[in-house]
């Protein structure tokens, strides 16, 4: 009888682990379907990346966060930028419609993230394709350290796709103190595997949208960016898997990168909230300027970890700051 029971259990099990994955495989196409590509597709070593591309003059790059996608730049930013720029919006690595990082492991239940430096060389390959020459490098959030690894990875490097500045929008720069809570921990990890076909499968929408709003406090989501962002994009397991590990891993990678900081010599344009509690200030923004001789930051009072959106006229005005030290207007 203990026999036939466990039998029974494991049978009831995986039924029920496959019934998931299916819900969560059909889900996902739903998604797809609700958001696709709004840009086009570069094909690189080992993959493809999505972006738009608009305007005319000196290259701007934009890198977009955690869990995010590039459409976060099209609601609104893009257009404020393409009468004095060319402006690229990237899908990060395994966010949107990128793919991951060339040789990366992806199974369910395996635990590497896509680092800054590698996401960067896709990236920029990505750029070359493109021909894309001196960008600005923007990045808001984990779109940041990515930018901030644009430049130490150009320190010992001549190329055409070589960072001319960098502007962080709330933008991930420094080790932070403690862990990242049991979200990251637990889905970032083996179990994840398990956990997250779960997650993708049954997380209502309501909750991706109260998220998405939460990231903008103590201010408001503008009218209509949730739902232009497609913020169930990051629910398809591949992006959910994708996204956990990155930032599961990166604080090794940033203890890293750090160290090159004081080596940097382009323009480095911050602009970050003092009430941000998703990247606050005092660990990253702050500390960084104490290093990075090149770094300029310029404090929003009460604004939180969604600067380019709930003042973007500054967002702006960093870019412009930026073109401007670099020598590009």
């Amino acid at each position: 009888m203990a026999l036939k029971a466990i039998t029974l259990g494991a049978f009831a099990l995986g039924l029920g682990a496959v019934l998931t994955t299916g819900i969560a495989a059909l889900r996902a196409d739903r998604i797809t379907a609700a958001f696709p590509p709004v840009g086009n597709f570069v094909e690189v070593t080992g993959g493809r990346v999505h972006y738009v591309q608009a305007g005319q003059g000196p290259d701007v790059i934009l890198l977009h966060g955690a869990g995010g996608n590039l459409r976060d730049f099209t609601f609104s930013l893009m257009d404020h930028l393409t009468d004095r720029y060319r402006v690229t919006a990237f899908d990060r690595p395994g966010m949107g419609y990128t793919d991951r990082v060339p040789g990366i492991a992806t199974g369910a239940f395996v635990t590497e993230g896509d680092s800054p430096a590698a996401q960067v060389a896709m990236l920029r390959e990505a750029a070359g394709a493109l021909g894309i020459t001196a960008p600005i490098v923007v990045g808001h959030s984990f779109g940041g350290i990515v930018a901030l690894a644009w430049a130490t990875t150009g320190l010992d490097r001549v190329d055409p796709t070589n960072a001319s500045a960098v502007v962080s929008y709330g933008g991930v720069a420094m080790p932070w103190p403690g862990d990242l809570g049991s979200y990251y921990m637990v889905n970032g990890s083996a179990l994840g595997g398990v956990v997250i076909p779960l997650i993708s499968a049954f997380t209502p929408k309501s909750k991706v949208d109260d998220v998405v709003a939460t990231t903008f406090a103590p201010q408001a989501p503008p009218a209509g960016y949730i739902a232009h962002l497609g913020g169930e994009l990051a629910l398809r397991p591949g992006a959910f898997r994708a996204n956990v590990r990155q930032v599961n891993t990166l604080r090794p990678f940033v203890v890293e990168m750090a160290e090159l900081y004081p080596q940097i010599t382009i323009p480095i344009e911050i602009i970050h909230g003092t009430a941000d509690t998703v990247v606050p200030i005092h660990v990253h923004a702050e500390e960084l300027i104490k290093i990075a001789p090149t770094a300029n930051l310029v404090r929003l009072e009460g604004i939180g970890h969604q600067p380019h959106h709930s003042r973007q006229p500054e967002a702006i005005a960093a870019i412009d700051r930026a073109a401007a030290r670099a020598g590009l207007r």
